[in-house]
């Protein structure tokens, strides 16, 4: 067990400060606090240009996601027969498909409106790039819950795709023919990689800021005078 000294009065030195922790766990929380402090995990104030519309998509693709996974949820606990034969199987169904819809719309969009923005500016490439990533993986995991609608369509889809995959080489160990593969696939795995990625993502977004627009001092002097106007 690691012991430390207690603080000095007036204050300690950063030389000082970095010596104060010896284990794993306090390097670690120290390098959390020091890269993402509390007021920038959850901030109290946002800039004037996050008014802007394009804006809300991110948030939009979060919330879809968010009912995709617990609509997800509740479809692979009651199994196929639930949701073709119950009435309320079929509302869960529904909601979790056009929860899908939503969250590949708004994420087109956001991707789209932050490509347009340069949104890697100001050492946020890594942050693009999560989101590029999330954005294929989503591809992946739609594509594989198509398989799984357990009708003539998801058969017929299933089947094609199998001679596409064969002819590529990878058929051997992602058989779309294999139903039980499928739903180790689309509820457990490709979620996962969605998830933290996205989770991964949005941390990024709190260490290096919302990324403002290319005119962000213009567009935020408009915003704070128009706001001085209208409180007068």
């Amino acid at each position: 067990m690691t012991t430390t000294e207690p603080p000095k009065a007036g204050g300690a030195s950063e030389e000082e400060d970095s010596e104060q922790f010896t284990t794993w766990t306090g390097k670690t929380r120290r390098w959390v606090l020091k890269v993402l402090p509390p007021e920038k995990l959850l901030p109290e104030d946002q800039p004037s240009y996050v008014a802007s519309w394009i804006y809300v998509f991110g948030m939009g693709t979060l919330a879809s996601l968010a009912i995709v996974i617990i609509s997800g949820l509740v479809l692979s606990l009651n199994g196929p027969s639930w949701w073709h034969l119950s009435a309320l199987g079929h509302f869960v169904n529904s909601t979790h498909l056009w929860s899908v819809e939503f969250f590949f719309l708004f994420m087109v969009v956001h991707l789209w409106g932050k490509y347009w923005m340069a949104a890697w500016r100001g050492g946020r490439v890594l942050t693009w790039i999560t989101g590029v990533v999330a954005f294929a993986i989503s591809i992946a995991a739609a594509f594989t819950g198509y398989l799984l609608q357990t009708n003539f369509e998801s058969e017929w889809i299933s089947f094609e795709a199998k001679d596409a995959l064969n002819a590529s080489g990878i058929g051997a160990w992602f058989n779309v023919a294999n139903l039980g593969q499928m739903f180790t696939w689309h509820i457990i795995l490709l979620p996962l990689g969605v998830a933290a990625i996205a989770a991964f993502h949005v941390i990024l977004v709190r260490v290096h800021g919302v990324v403002s627009p290319i005119d962000a001092a213009e567009t935020d002097a408009q915003l704070r005078d128009a706001k001085g106007v209208a409180s007068e």
